[in-house]
């Protein structure tokens, strides 16, 4: 068995074993935490995550995208690992920096920064950051005159779960009149920077991004510009990661030189598969009559859309739960598939996290669901609608460690 399968095996045994723990210590507890969701973490799934990126992009250094996941201590681990940071605002470069990074492993990678965040930025020694329009120029110049600037490029994925193309990216007829304004402004530009979007799927965007980038890393250097960067943003997913890096490998060796410095800003990609969220079934509605017989029976858990499965929204990402009965009423319930639609805790009526999901048998208040791969914007994107917390309980496990298992 390849080693990348047997650290795969070994933490799903290791985050069975944290959720049995976990759910002893809730049921043993009177207070209100039993109606509380949680995490297991496994920070091994990290570390597996980075060694995977290190054989397939060995010439790309990961820039993680703090958006996706601030989880503390997954920044930790990742900081350890040797990679940088992706920040977007005041928070997430200071939630970086609270760790004892240093400030030339952050990139502020906003296009679109306010006055108050560059101050911070500038006062924080972090001095790479993106510009995509004139306007960002005069309010660099203004703030932070020392900015190392990348030129965010547009590029699209229009298959992607999220596409950037509409919001950030400047048009290839855009890239010249921008770099000689930086030039007037005295500003350095060092490098060329984009993103297909987030879940991307064709190969060909990379390939287009790639080949406009460096069109533009020939203007800048015509101007006079000392271009040393390119940063191919992120997207990255598991199930199509050897190709996308393949390809991106592939047209960067074919356009830029070996003395060229590659960085990304991959998220999910780190994040996603690392986290598993268990919700307890909160209450049930079970159609009954001959007018409903034909219905399915719905669940409400005590998360939702409105909490951890903003996926649901965004990505319309398809959820599956796995039913993890409640020790107690075990034995007294309908063996064999029962269907039912889950709905999260709110009164909202569009608050569903599955439509339409087969459990192995009947499922009853108090059970539990596991649901895998919640890594990756899921309590970053929670909201306290309704009145529902956003603090969910995260348990770590590292199934990397030789004492575990």
């Amino acid at each position: 068995m390849q080693k990348a399968a047997v650290g795969d095996l070994r933490s799903e045994q290791l985050v069975n074993l944290a959720i049995e723990y976990q759910i002893r210590q809730i049921n043993s507890d009177q207070s209100n935490v039993q109606d509380n969701p949680f995490f297991i973490a496994d920070l091994g799934q990290v570390t597996r995550q980075h060694r995977r990126w290190k054989l397939n992009l060995p010439s790309v250094q990961p820039f993680y995208a703090v958006k996706c996941n601030s989880d503390s201590l997954l920044l930790r681990t990742l900081a350890g690992l040797g990679t940088g940071f992706d920040c977007a605002s005041i928070e997430e470069m200071r939630s970086v920096l609270t760790l004892g990074v240093d400030p030339a492993r952050i990139i502020f990678a906003n296009p679109c920064k306010s006055a108050a965040a560059l101050n911070y930025a500038s006062e924080a020694g972090i001095v790479t950051t993106v510009f995509d329009n004139i306007d960002e120029l005069d309010t660099i110049r203004h703030h932070m005159p020392e900015a190392q600037l990348l030129l965010r490029v547009y590029a699209n994925d229009a298959s992607a779960l999220i596409s950037f193309g509409d919001k950030f990216g400047a048009p290839a007829c855009m890239t010249r009149t921008l770099l000689k304004r930086a030039k007037e402004l005295s500003l350095d530009v060092i490098g060329v920077s984009f993103h297909v979007g987030t879940g991307a799927n064709d190969l060909s965007s990379f390939q287009k991004a790639i080949k406009d980038a460096r069109v533009a890393f020939d203007q800048a250097e015509s101007l006079g510009f000392n271009m040393r960067i390119v940063d191919v943003g992120g997207g990255f997913q598991d199930k199509n990661f050897g190709e996308i890096a393949s390809t991106i490998r592939n047209c960067l060796a074919e356009r830029f030189p070996s003395t060229t410095r590659f960085i990304a800003e991959p998220g999910r990609f780190y994040a996603r598969a690392a986290f598993t969220l268990v919700c307890r079934v909160i209450s049930r509605r079970r159609q009954v009559g001959e007018v409903c017989r034909e219905q399915v029976d719905m669940l409400y858990q005590n998360d939702g859309l409105y909490g951890n499965f903003m996926n649901c929204l965004m990505e319309k990402e398809i959820f599956r739960p796995i039913l993890i009965p409640d020790e107690i009423s075990f034995k007294d319930r309908e063996s064999g598939s029962h269907r039912y639609t889950i709905w999260g805790p709110t009164c909202d009526g569009c608050d569903y996290v599955v439509r339409d999901t087969t459990l192995p048998c009947e499922a009853k208040v108090r059970d539990w669901l596991k649901y895998k791969n919640m890594g990756a914007y899921t309590n970053a994107t929670a909201t306290r609608f309704n009145g529902f917390s956003t603090s969910t309980f995260t348990l770590y496990v590292d199934s990397e460690l030789p004492n575990q298992i």
